[in-house]
């Protein structure tokens, strides 16, 4: 394997982009920010609540899963703040925490559309 010995920029700019690097603790965040976009059925659901606030029983007739799973699946988008909750009497309500979200899932869907 060829290693290749050119380089085309400065000590100094260099020392600038890696000034300019995210913390780690920055880097960890964003991997498990990302690590949450890995699960189809999770997608499915922010897709679904990308339109409309939704209760546990719809996304599951949605998504096509068992209520369990899809409260699984919600459980881990609260703990991401992927997803907001509100309870109406015995039935919860869920939406999407912020408009990234449906921003995100947008421009990834865009991108792998294009290839």
């Amino acid at each position: 394997m060829e290693v290749c010995k050119c380089s085309q920029l400065s000590a100094e700019e260099i020392d600038k982009i890696r000034y300019e690097m995210p913390a780690q603790l920055e880097i960890d965040g964003l991997a498990e920010f990302f690590k949450v976009f890995g699960d189809p059925g999770r997608l499915k659901i922010i897709y679904y609540l990308s339109k409309t606030e939704l209760c546990v029983a719809d996304l599951a007739r949605l998504v096509q899963m068992a209520q369990p799973a899809v409260s699984q699946q919600l459980k881990i988008l609260r703990l991401t703040r992927f997803v907001n909750f509100r309870k109406e009497g015995k039935t919860v309500y869920y939406s999407l925490h912020d408009e990234h979200v449906s921003e995100l899932y947008q421009i990834a869907l865009h991108h792998i559309r294009e290839l």
